[in-house]
């Protein structure tokens, strides 16, 4: 199958079966594009499409989100994970609207030199905001050409890769450039899916290595497994005679960078001494069960412990990185999902 024929097979599936009436598609523009773009990132779009709304509702603008504060965009994007990419999207608004008169680039060259966009949502960006020609790699594209080429190996390899890209670079047309880009996207998470590839209603399985030795779901390749490491904490949920619970604000880089969280300490014993650093004296401590959280590269196992703690007169002072937080007048702040849940659980 040619270029051109290949092309042509994926926009005529896209005429008759693409999704039109994404959130996202309704008033495309480079903002809402590159918003949607982000969020999708390892993130399927059901998932994406309650947080798309409200972000676009609070942020209608590139020069609104510029505006808003980091806690107000990171409390917008709690649950979604991947805070980096939220740093990056609030990072990237700001300089759009201070050094670039708020209008986003149109090449993927410049588009690649802002914060958290790469080669891929530049390509989306590009061709689906400024109809121009631009080829795109996100999760589902790889599996299509991974597919289609039998490309062996696992993506996140230089080498395969690379030869991704050149698939991507040799089937990206030079018309309807948003439709087939779209298509694309459209045919990885509809049809060519990761564990249950509807083939036979697959517009390119003609055609398609893998299609035809049986053996689609061998590709791509996966990454080589790896033992996580364990690491361990305890977060206080130290409680006031007002109710009200005390957040930390962590630094702007690193896990959970810029996030509200609990105090921690390493072990239960050290509670007490915690407290009276920061001027609290601990009346009841009452360990709850060990839980876990699942990072990319390690298992975070915490035990929350419920503290009753009393001011001893050097009032803990609340600023720019703690505070006294009311879980029944909640204040719109970024938290990591953990600590929503221990927070306010349902």
């Amino acid at each position: 199958m040619s270029a051109k024929q290949f092309q042509q097979a994926v926009l005529t599936w896209f005429d008759v079966h693409g999704r039109t009436n994404l959130p996202w598609q309704t008033s495309i523009s480079p903002y809402s594009v590159w918003v949607s773009e982000i969020m999708l990132q390892q993130t399927q779009v059901n998932t994406v499409i309650p947080y798309f709304e409200r972000f676009m509702q609070s942020f209608p603008t590139v020069e609104a989100l510029a505006a808003a504060s980091g806690d107000e965009v990171l409390h917008h994007w709690t649950g979604l994970g991947y805070y980096a990419r939220a740093r990056n999207l609030h990072k990237t608004a700001q300089i759009i609207c201070s050094d670039l008169g708020a209008e986003f680039p149109d090449s993927v060259e410049q588009l690649c030199e802002l914060p958290g966009i790469g080669r891929s949502t530049a390509g989306a960006i590009c061709s689906i905001a400024f109809k121009k020609p631009a080829a795109i790699l996100d999760g589902n594209v790889k599996r299509v050409l991974a597919r289609y080429a039998a490309i062996e190996g696992w993506p996140g390899q230089t080498s395969v890769h690379n030869k991704l890209w050149l698939q991507a670079e040799l089937y990206s047309p030079v018309q309807r450039v948003a439709d087939y880009t779209q298509a694309m996207m459209d045919l990885g998470a509809t049809l060519c899916t990761r564990s249950s590839p509807n083939c036979e209603h697959c517009p390119l399985s003609a055609d398609c290595i893998a299609y035809s030795q049986g053996n689609q779901t061998d590709y791509p390749g996966k990454k080589p497994k790896k033992k996580l490491p364990v690491r361990t904490t305890c977060f206080l949920l130290i409680s006031n005679p007002q109710g009200e619970l005390l957040l930390q604000k962590n630094p702007p880089a690193g896990l959970w960078g810029g996030l509200w969280v609990l105090p921690q300490v390493d072990l239960v014993e050290q509670t007490e001494d915690h407290c009276a650093n920061l001027g609290l004296q601990l009346t009841d401590r009452q360990p709850q069960p060990v839980k876990r959280h699942t990072f990319s590269h390690f298992h975070l196992d915490y035990q929350p412990i419920l503290v009753q703690a009393l001011d001893r007169g050097c009032t803990v002072a609340e600023g720019d990185n703690q505070l006294w937080y009311n879980p029944q007048n909640p204040l719109s702040l970024g938290m990591p999902a953990p600590i929503v849940a221990l927070i306010h659980p349902k």
